[in-house]
């Protein structure tokens, strides 16, 4: 479905994404973790249309999207889910959501649908979006991606800032998602529930794919070295440790 072939971004003279190459395949969930400042948020810029890389190409079904706008984008199938959840908070909740629906995609995502996923906001449809607790707030923001039908869900630290009992519970609604058929592309810190839910993992260091492979196949000190670049040169690549 989703194919990153080459990428490199910058930041001014700043390398963000270092010649990345990845590929994510219909119905699977990759998890992208590595420390502050690896490139993971740049890699959903990219993917999303927000950003454009310096060299390198972005695929999504076999098309060639690199310089596609983002509302393009959005009509092909791709949503995010931002970081900080970006929501218009004068308005409600209902008006939120559907904002999300102005591709107009077909698909099973309605007010109803969402509502019934994450029913803690049905009551609360009327009032306006900075009025919401965090964890509220960001089952507005995923809500509002679903409506865009998207095949692909991008989703930018779902948990950042959230208590525990919050997260597990946004994590089961993303199991569901993910179950019914939606591909996921997440950036997260919160590596235990990254690894329950994603089928792949990729770990990046310096805006390089340093370690990749299904979660089963990774035990945490490896990750561990990987996150922080322990034993790693930069010339390492796809999984490959010393």
């Amino acid at each position: 479905m989703l194919k990153i072939e080459g990428v490199t971004a910058h930041y001014g003279q700043l390398i963000a994404l270092d010649e990345m190459s990845l590929e994510l395949g219909a119905g699977q969930t990759l998890a992208v973790v590595g420390a502050n400042g690896a490139g993971k948020s740049t890699l959903l810029s990219l993917i999303s249309g927000e950003k454009r890389p310096t060299r390198g190409r972005v695929f999504f079904e076999e098309q060639d999207i690199t310089n596609e706008r983002t509302s393009q984008r959005v009509r092909r199938g791709i949503s995010l889910v931002p970081e900080g959840r970006q929501l218009f908070g004068s308005l409600t909740v209902e008006d939120n959501l559907l904002t999300g629906a102005a591709a107009k995609r077909k698909g099973e995502w309605d007010l109803n649908a969402v509502y019934e996923l994450f029913p803690l906001i049905r009551d609360k449809r009327s009032r306006q979006a900075e009025s919401l607790s965090g964890g509220e707030q960001q089952a507005v923001a995923i809500g509002r991606a679903l409506m865009a039908n998207p095949s692909l869900l991008l989703l930018d630290e779902v948990s950042l800032g959230l208590a525990p009992v919050i997260i597990q519970d946004l994590y089961v609604r993303l199991h569901r998602i993910a179950a019914e058929g939606t591909t996921l592309l997440l950036v997260e810190q919160n590596i235990s529930e990254a690894f329950s839910l994603a089928s792949q993992i990729v770990c990046l260091l310096e805006g390089r794919v340093i370690l990749r492979g299904a979660p089963s196949d990774i035990d945490m000190g490896t990750l561990r070295d990987a996150y922080f670049g322990s034993g790693y040169s930069g010339s390492q690549q796809k999984g490959e440790t010393k």
